[in-house]
């Protein structure tokens, strides 16, 4: 017998499924544009493939998008990450599921070359929601995941922001308008009206060591929940988890907001209660998307319905086949 639970959150079959992701909300320059619209098109298209194919669920999806932008070092995630004070990379990921609200998450996890993979599995092959540190890695081991060296993780802008903020000693609140913001992520619908989302970053240049900022924590870094929607968030991760940013996306959407109007709303309340700047991607329960930022740029793109949008500016919305 089923629960009034599952009676609220399942859907009707045949759901159109939807894919969407964000590079992450940041001051990007004009040099990394290109790349920044290219790796979320490939993203978005990456994840819709997988969630097309039989028997595919809104977690594949999202965690497939997300491996392409960790792989891609356009983006501060994965290979793109950047260097804590010491020198050295703590990733921060989480995943989540709208169904039964399984959640699984990594913080302050190093040399793993997909930190969204390992989040999965300790959703999966765990009872716990989050492992940080030398217990993540640890895990890793235990499961059979590859651990990389260091300088797989880093490029040389990397090497560089490091002994620009060392030499100019800025502050969590003053890198904002810098390459330290570009978490990146994903949240789909699949065919049975499940939502998934993904979040993953190498964090901020020059964190104190052990930092971990919004994405890995459920309702600031991603949330989701089949009886309204789901949504993944970018932008300075203290102010993102002040006000649980993407749980109150979520309740905008489960209290009759758009997608849209909810994105919107959760951004201009964390910008008046605590001056913060950032982005958000959403997806409701019947798969229309909701965009949105408040800061110069944020790479987006989403698939459905055999169309591609895309969009890095404010406004912005170009559309192809996909």
């Amino acid at each position: 017998m089923s629960s009034d639970c599952d009676k609220v959150v399942n859907h009707p079959p045949a759901m159109k499924p939807v894919v969407l992701v964000h590079g992450g909300a940041w001051a990007i320059p004009d040099d990394l544009v290109q790349a920044s619209c290219q790796g979320v098109q490939n993203a978005a298209k990456t994840g819709y493939r997988a969630l097309t194919e039989e028997g595919a669920t809104a977690l594949d999806a999202v965690v497939a998008a997300v491996c392409v932008l960790e792989d891609d070092p356009a983006f501060d995630a994965g290979t793109g990450s950047v260097l804590n004070e010491d020198g050295d990379v703590e990733m921060d990921a989480i995943v989540m599921e709208g169904r039964h609200l399984q959640t699984g998450a990594v913080a302050c996890v190093k040399n793993i070359l997909n930190p969204v993979k390992l989040a999965r599995l300790v959703m999966e092959k765990t009872e716990h929601v989050l492992l940080a540190g030398d217990g993540a890695n640890k895990f890793a081991r235990s499961v059979g995941m590859k651990e990389v060296p260091t300088s797989v993780l880093v490029n040389n802008d990397a090497v560089k922001e490091l002994d620009h903020f060392k030499k100019f000693k800025k502050t969590v609140n003053g890198l904002f308008s810098t390459r330290d913001h570009d978490t990146v992520g994903a949240v789909a619908i699949d065919r049975q009206g499940n939502v998934a989302c993904a979040t993953s970053t190498g964090g901020i240049t020059a964190k104190m060591v052990g930092r971990v900022g919004d994405s890995p924590i459920i309702g600031s870094g991603a949330y989701c929940d089949n009886a309204a929607g789901t949504a993944s968030t970018t932008g300075h991760g203290e102010s993102i988890a002040k006000v649980t940013l993407a749980r109150r996306v979520v309740y905008n959407m489960q209290n009759g907001h758009s997608a849209q109007q909810a994105a919107e709303e959760a951004l201009s309340y964390m910008s008046t209660r605590v001056n913060g700047a950032g982005g958000t991607i959403a997806l409701d329960r019947t798969g229309n998307a909701g965009i949105a930022f408040t800061t110069e740029r944020m790479p987006w793109a989403w698939v459905g319905s055999g169309s591609l949008h895309y969009g890095i500016n404010p406004g912005e919305d170009f559309t192809m086949a996909s």
